[in-house]
């Protein structure tokens, strides 16, 4: 898990090959005009889920994990207080992997919490399961999916 800013986004640049178009993608693009929903920006390897939710409680919000796609989730408008904890302490798990929605959640409770405020970015890889969308608001974010592999 890697937890920034926008100051310097091009340090993560060299992570993975798309993540260079992520990032020219939030450069020249108004996310706050864009409404909810998924755009696509490179097929199915590389697209964006822009969300306008309340936020939920600690105790409402369970880990998740994927095994296809790398997050990028960019706060937009409120604070996400997102949870995290590796993937390989997770022993408690709610249902099966769904390869479909390539999502697996869990029951274990978060390693730590960390309140993200709008223009940073947390990015989760496959073994990073993490707990988003806890807020006593509302949170405006863009969730980038990057195809793992």
């Amino acid at each position: 898990m890697i937890l920034s800013d926008l100051s310097q986004p091009d340090l993560y640049a060299a992570l993975h090959p798309l993540f260079p178009r992520a990032l020219e993608f939030i450069r020249s693009t108004d996310l706050l005009a864009l409404a909810p929903g998924r755009y696509p920006i490179v097929e199915k390897q590389l697209f964006v889920i822009v969300e306008n939710v309340p936020g939920r409680t600690r105790a409402d919000a369970k880990l998740e994990c994927h095994r296809k796609y790398i997050d990028i989730q960019l706060v937009l408008e409120g604070v996400d207080e997102m949870g995290w904890k590796p993937l390989a302490d997770c022993a408690q798990p709610v249902s099966d992997y769904s390869a479909e929605k390539d999502i697996r959640f869990f029951h274990d409770a978060p390693a730590l919490w960390i309140a993200v405020p709008p223009g940073a970015f947390c990015i989760f890889f496959p073994e990073d399961a993490h707990a988003p969308l806890v807020s006593t608001g509302s949170i405006r974010k863009a969730i980038f999916k990057i195809a793992a592999g």
